[in-house]
C-alpha cells in the first residue's frame, strides 16, 4: 500500500474465527453511547478484523458492513457473517470511496488508530463514510499522566510499549492527541469513556465524534 507516497507493508494478523478482536470490557460503554443515538441503524465497522464485533453489533440491531486491509480478517468475517458484507481495503478515503458504501449512520472503529501509519488518513476516512450529523466511536489504549507513572513505577512501562510486535501498537493516544486528530478531521467531540480497570488507570478509552450537519 502506498500512503502518502510511501510504499507501507501491512503485515496480516493471521485472522481465525474463534480469535477475540473487540474485547470484553469495550461492550458495555460501546453499548451506552450506541444507545445514546437510537436512530442511528446502518453503522461501518472500520477495522472489522474478523467480524466479531460485526457480529455483536447485528445482534444489537445494527446493519453492518465491516472493512479491513487484513486478507485472512475478511475470510474470517465472512465465514462467521455470511450474510452481511465485508470488503478488504485500507482505511484511506479514496480505498473507502472506491467501494461505493454508505453514507453511514455510526462509524464504529476499536483498536485500530494506534495501529495506523497515517491516521490523519483514518480519521478522513471516518469522516467520509459518515452522512453529515453521523457519529464515530472509536477505541483505543488509554494512556494518561497517571496510567504512565504507574507503568513506570511497576516496572511495566518496557513492555508496555514494546517494539517486538509485528504489526503492533505504533501510536499511543492520550484523550487530548486523539480529540484533537478527530477535531482537525472536522469532527466535534461529543463524548468520552473510560473502559477496563479504574478510573485514571483504564485499559482503553472510547470516544465519540460527531460530522456536523453542515
Amino acid at each position: 500500500m502506498n500512503v502518502m507516497g510511501i510504499d507501507v507493508v501491512i503485515p496480516d494478523y493471521r485472522w481465525t474465527i474463534g480469535t477475540p478482536h473487540t474485547h470484553a470490557y469495550l461492550l458495555q460503554p460501546l453499548q451506552q453511547l450506541l444507545d445514546d443515538h437510537p436512530h442511528s441503524r446502518q453503522v461501518l465497522d472500520l477495522g472489522c478484523g474478523n467480524g466479531a464485533l460485526a457480529q455483536q453489533l447485528d445482534q444489537w440491531g445494527y446493519r453492518v458492513v465491516g472493512v479491513d486491509p487484513s486478507a485472512s480478517g475478511i475470510t474470517a468475517s465472512r465465514q462467521r457473517n455470511p450474510e452481511m458484507r465485508f470488503h478488504q481495503a485500507t482505511a484511506t478515503p479514496a480505498e473507502i470511496k472506491a467501494l461505493g458504501l454508505g453514507p453511514f449512520d455510526v462509524v464504529v472503529s476499536t483498536e485500530v488508530v494506534e495501529h495506523c501509519y497515517a491516521p490523519r488518513l483514518w480519521a478522513a476516512s471516518a469522516f467520509a463514510a459518515l452522512r453529515p450529523g453521523g457519529l464515530l466511536i472509536a477505541s483505543t489504549p488509554y494512556h494518561g499522566y497517571l496510567k504512565n507513572l504507574t507503568l513506570a513505577i511497576t516496572g511495566k512501562l518496557e513492555n508496555h510499549f514494546t517494539a517486538l510486535w509485528d504489526g503492533g501498537h505504533i501510536k499511543f493516544w492520550s484523550r487530548r492527541t486523539l480529540s484533537r486528530l478527530l477535531q482537525e478531521a472536522g469532527f466535534e467531540v461529543v463524548a468520552f469513556r473510560g473502559a477496563g480497570r479504574v478510573p485514571w488507570l483504564w485499559k482503553s478509552m472510547l470516544i465519540a465524534a460527531r460530522k456536523p450537519l453542515v
